[in-house]
């Protein structure tokens, strides 16, 4: 934060530095293969909702988010036939966006997988796949067309379009030696064990908020669409839908508790005929697609430029074209900080310094209040 003395910033400034080590230590991108991956197929990890930043605000964040999932699905009935034992992946997902303006905010994101593995039925080691590395690379800028942060109820409409570019592996193969001859020979490892698509893939996305400070609550809700691009070797995942309707609510300055409920859809994906004919793939692209409905709990700290967040997909139904893995288990721990690359000046009217909220410097007053956008306290500018 501006306006704070010498040991503070100096804190804050060491804490920054701490944080970029890490997120350049272990840079990660979350696009979750959709075929039999059992999790989302949307590229935005912890399905995180997105408006604008004020003018000239930077923001850096990082998630680690964890899925693992055993279970097997037959429509929306689970089924105890498996083609695999269990999937699980374990990647950091990294984020800087900065506010160009008052109403555009343009954002990249990018990361790495730190383990994605498909265990092989009985724990079989030639159908065992695993990867790590870098994703993809998002560029993502948002424009708000409702942009009020005075009055006793805010509210913010905000619109994106993205662009996923693949920097990933698609088409890795694993090696096996035929037991009789000797010979090693490669097969390629299944779309849920690439890291990723390696596809173009287009983003469209919105965002509506309205808020109401004097109780400290907020509702907002997302929607997103994926258009999937196909990739070199002939593979087309399905296109990609969300709505998501959030509430939240601050119990202090500090404190906050969000619930999100959130349904996905999922086309089925597609193969060139050069495929179908001469190189069918290690899977079943029949088995893909899927409809599912998840139930969000979210919980919150902010301290001066810092907030420290959780959460967990649960889901409450979901529907899987033919027997394929469904979702079962997934987490996302994550960390964000905001800071301006320039001081509040808070200057009223008449000239005098007044109060200001420290995460939305725009919004000033001529007394103690709290900010219409946040719910936090407004600090005096010194």
């Amino acid at each position: 934060m501006a306006y704070t003395n010498t040991r503070s910033e100096m804190r804050n400034k060491l804490l920054l530095y701490v944080l970029l080590l890490i997120t350049s230590t272990l840079l990660n991108i979350s696009v979750k293969a959709q075929c039999c991956s059992g999790g989302s197929g949307s590229p935005i990890a912890g399905g995180a909702s997105q408006g604008v930043l004020s003018e000239r605000q930077i923001e850096l964040s990082t998630n680690f988010q964890f899925i693992r999932t055993d279970e097997f699905f037959t429509g929306s009935k689970p089924d105890s036939a498996k083609y695999f034992d269990s999937f699980s992946s374990t990647y950091q997902y990294f984020r800087i966006a900065y506010g160009l303006s008052r109403n555009l905010t343009m954002s990249v994101e990018t990361g790495n997988y730190l383990e994605k593995k498909e265990v092989g039925l009985n724990h079989e080691a030639a159908k065992t796949y695993s990867s790590k590395g870098v994703s993809d690379l998002i560029l993502f800028p948002r424009y708000d067309i409702i942009n009020r942060s005075s009055g006793p109820k805010p509210l913010e409409l905000t619109i994106g379009m993205g662009f996923k570019i693949p920097l990933g592996s698609y088409n890795d193969s694993s090696g096996n030696i035929e037991p009789f001859s000797g010979t090693m020979f490669y097969i390629t490892k299944p779309q849920a064990a690439q890291l990723s698509s390696g596809a173009h893939d287009i983003i469209f996305y919105s965002f509506l908020y309205r808020g109401y400070p004097l109780h400290k609550f907020r509702i907002f809700a997302t929607a997103m669409y994926i258009k999937k691009g196909w990739n070199p070797i002939g593979e087309k995942l399905g296109d990609y839908r969300s709505i998501a309707l959030f509430a939240g609510k601050s119990f202090s300055d500090n404190l906050g508790l969000t619930f999100q409920l959130r349904g996905e859809w999922v086309d089925k994906m597609k193969l060139n005929n050069d495929i179908l004919l001469y190189a069918y793939p290690n899977y079943d692209p029949e088995a893909t697609g899927y409809k599912k409905v998840f139930f969000t709990p979210q919980v919150s700290f902010t301290k001066s430029n810092f907030t420290i967040y959780a959460l967990s997909d649960i889901p409450v139904y979901q529907y899987l074209v033919k027997t394929q893995v469904g979702s079962q288990h997934q987490f996302t721990f994550g960390i964000s900080y905001k800071l301006f690359v320039r001081k509040r000046s808070a200057t009223l009217p008449d000239g005098t310094k007044g109060w200001a909220c420290p995460m939305h410097p725009e919004v000033v007053s001529d007394k103690p209040s709290t900010c219409p956008k946040c719910g936090m306290n407004l600090e005096k500018v010194k």
